[in-house]
This record gives structure tokens, sequence and C-alpha cells, in this order.
């Protein structure tokens, strides 16, 4: 397993995803005195060895969907913790957690990282539960996001559906013509 010297307060991180969070994390940890030591993209996966994986102390994991459990899987192989910020894979998340406990490795995952969301996310769950006291309204989550999105609904968007899903009475879930909460045209329940 990786090791953190915490003395130091130094890093050698592995970024598994190089698009617009890739270039942003490296920017600020190098700022912070972290070392980047592999950077993975889609276009040199095949050529990266475990060995080059098992440099760093963590792996941060800002890929896509298709690609993400497999990283994980090689991480927690490589006894690197992840931490990811990755959507869209969660329907294998009982895999992801029985791997990860199997290798006895580290995982942190957050569909959003930013602390003003994460306030968000437990205001949305208690104005949910104000909500059940007016049956006149009905939920419904709608987004916007620069072209360049590639998630949606994004993670933020469904962990905002599934917090008022945990907190709405279930006879509100039925209502909007059989949909509880859409988000960009895709129903939750």
């Amino acid at each position: 397993m990786g090791f953190i010297n915490f003395r130091n307060k130094y890093m050698r991180i592995a970024l598994l995803g190089y698009g617009k969070m890739g270039k942003m994390i490296e920017r600020i940890a190098i700022e912070r005195g972290h070392e980047i030591v592999l950077i993975v993209d889609e276009n040199n996966r095949a050529a990266c060895t475990d060995e080059q994986l098992k440099q760093a102390d963590v792996a941060i994991e800002f890929t896509m969907p298709a690609v993400a459990v497999e990283n994980y899987k090689w991480c927690f192989d490589n006894g690197v913790p992840v931490v990811s910020g990755t959507t869209g894979w969660l329907e294998r998340w009982d895999e992801v957690v029985a791997c990860c406990r199997e290798q006895q490795g580290g995982f942190f995952y957050a569909s959003n990282f930013s602390i003003g969301v994460n306030i968000f996310f437990q205001l949305n769950k208690y104005l949910a539960k104000m909500m059940n006291g007016f049956n006149d309204y009905k939920v419904f989550i709608e987004e916007t996001h620069h072209i360049h999105k590639l998630d949606a609904p994004s993670g933020t968007a469904i962990t905002i559906a599934e917090g008022i899903l945990s907190f709405l009475a279930i006879e509100r879930r039925e209502t909007n013509a059989g949909r509880c909460i859409a988000c960009n045209g895709q129903a939750y329940r």
C-alpha cells in the first residue's frame, strides 16, 4: 500500500484522467508542493505499468464511467488508494467496494468535491422534508452546463435528486405524471 509522508505533507500522485479536471488537479497539486508521478489518459493507459503506478501514494481518478471501475481495480491490485470524482458508474458500486475490501485498499468517492455544493446537498435534504407539507408543488430538477460537459445528468444533479428522494414522502414520489424527479429528461424514482 502507498505510504503518505504526513510529516512533510507531500504526496506522490498518479492522475488517472487528464482532461480539464486532471489538468486543474495537476496545477493545484504542484502549487502545493506535491509531485505528479504518473499521468494516465485514454491515449497512454496501455503503456502505463504497475511499477509506475506503485510510485504513487494516491491515485486521483477523474475519467469516464466506462473505464473508471477498471482503474479502481488496477489501483487496488497495486496497493494505491483512490480518490475519485468520476460519475456514472455507481451501478457497479457493490463490485468496487467488494474489490477494495478484498485488496484492503482505500477508496474515497464524491460526486462533487466542492464544499459549497456539499453544504447545498444537506440543505437540499432539509428542503425536501419541508416540501412534504406542500402538495400543490411538484419537484423537478433542471441543470444547465457548458457545451463541453460530458455527463448529463451530472453526478451533482443525480446526488441532488437522490437527496430529495431520500426525504420526500412516498405518496409524493408518484406525482408529475408518474415522474417524481426529472433531470435533463431522465426520471429518478
